[in-house]
């Protein structure tokens, strides 16, 4: 246990966390009035942050009680306290540095309050907000993201799977022929690998794509065959294939720059396999751009949604496109979608629901908080094939980056379980110019 602390909390933190209160172990907790009033505007609505409003709202009546402004509220054996700011006195500071009386400026005053009252412990704000932590920097303030559903190593989202050199070429000669693969203790690094790991097997005669199947601890060929007139391009694609394909496989997580191919082979091989389930479902966050709101949008809930699920349905139409009209795969996919075994939506739209035997797809998963990713994954009934989709650079959340979006986390705590796997995309396919706008823009 270290030296006592106290940590002023900004709304967004609650609102991306609202079980936060539980994460700062002996230390006091402060919230400033201002946080409770912007609480207030989040209650109503059928977003994750308005639930998030409500749950944080419901726990906060649950441990106050009418002694809250002396005695602050215990958050239980081995934590600290928590204590509601309603001094607004605006310190001088903020005023003269930032006149404008706004939540931001008087959660600043708030947190230079409290640390003038209790001079002996450090006074931290904690916020997701970038700019807010330059302002209070600015102060003088000590300030931290919230980093407890941060990832540490990001390594994994930035490399292609492992290539192990000097490889036997009589065990790749085996895996060739072999149709369950062999036992992977017959590698020298069996030791090292996770379960579904996708790697390439080289030595000075051959190579191999190969994954590593925890189910019968094995090695096994990973082939490069179609799925629904989608051909892989490159070793990647193919690993994404192989664990899309696996019906043993629970949960895909599939990461990759803009171009690589991530949403239409997800796309192709739930297609494929859609005899397999009641319906193949893809689904993507509203993250509104430019400051328009989907409520300015003309006409009924389908319509107003219908230019963010574009881009699902140019995946479509690009799979349409690999048969010529009036094709039988074509028909078949026209009598998916009118029959509702595929049905393209707004995430939002499916929150609540059990999903059972179905293939789900979500796509720009990177724009989902960790809370969102697990309320998405436990809504899994049986027969359910989860896969999420997302570039983590390219976020347009305004409070999540690399290290803290749903997607980073999902992998970072799934990696090593046996219904999990997670492909990383590297090369872009889209096009030569978008493979170079990519790198170099």
């Amino acid at each position: 246990m270290g030296t006592k602390k106290n940590f002023v909390l900004d709304t967004n933190v609650i609102l991306h966390d609202y079980k936060c209160i539980e994460n700062f172990q002996e230390n006091d907790i402060y919230l400033p009035i201002a946080v409770l009033e912007e609480l207030d505007k989040f209650k109503k609505g059928s977003d994750q942050l308005n639930y998030n409003a409500r749950e944080f709202i419901r726990e906060l009546d649950r441990i106050t009680s009418d002694d809250l402004a002396l005695k602050g509220a215990s958050l239980g054996i081995g934590k600290g306290t928590l204590y509601i700011v309603t001094d607004e006195k605006e310190q001088r500071k903020v005023k003269v540095a930032f006149p404008e009386r706004i939540p931001d400026h008087r959660i600043l005053s708030c947190a230079l309050i409290v640390a003038e009252e209790k001079p002996e412990m450090k006074t931290i704000l904690v916020t997701k907000d970038i700019n807010l932590r330059m302002k209070a920097r600015a102060l003088g303030i000590h300030v931290e993201d919230y980093i407890t559903d941060k990832v540490v190593d990001i390594d994994l989202f930035r490399n292609a799977q492992e290539t192990f050199e000097d490889v036997d070429a009589d065990l790749i000669d085996q895996i060739y022929s072999s149709h369950d693969g062999i036992d992977a203790s017959l590698l020298d690094f069996s030791e090292r690998l996770e379960p579904n790991a996708c790697f390439i097997l080289k030595s000075a005669r051959n190579s191999v794509l190969a994954r590593y199947n925890p189910f019968t601890q094995k090695i096994k060929k990973v082939e490069k065959g179609s799925n629904y007139g989608i051909v892989p391009r490159n070793a990647e694609q193919s690993f994404a294939f192989d664990v899309l394909n696996d019906p043993d496989i629970k949960l895909v997580g599939i990461t990759g720059k803009a171009g690589t191919g991530k949403t239409l082979l997800a796309l192709a091989s739930a297609l494929k396999q859609a005899e397999l389930y009641k319906q193949v479902l893809l689904a993507r966050p509203i993250v509104s751009l430019a400051n328009k709101d989907i409520g300015f949008l003309p006409g009924t809930e389908k319509e107003k949604v219908a230019p963010y699920m574009q881009p699902l349905f140019d995946n479509l139409n690009v799979i349409k496109s690999q048969f010529t009209a009036g094709s039988a795969e074509i028909r078949q996919i026209d009598d998916m979608q009118k029959n509702n075994q595929l049905v393209i939506e707004a995430l939002a739209f499916i929150r609540g629901r059990s999903l059972s035997e179905t293939f789900c797809i979500i796509d720009e998963a990177q724009n989902l908080t960790p809370h969102e990713i697990k309320t998405i994954v436990t809504r899994t009934g049986e027969g359910t094939k989860m896969v999420f989709t997302g570039d983590i650079q390219q976020i347009d959340s305004p409070y999540l980056d690399a290290q803290s979006n749903g997607l980073a986390y999902m992998v970072d705590r799934m990696k090593g379980q046996e219904l999990f796997a997670h492909i990383n995309l590297v090369k872009g396919e889209r096009s030569q110019l978008a493979e170079l706008a990519s790198d170099l823009l």
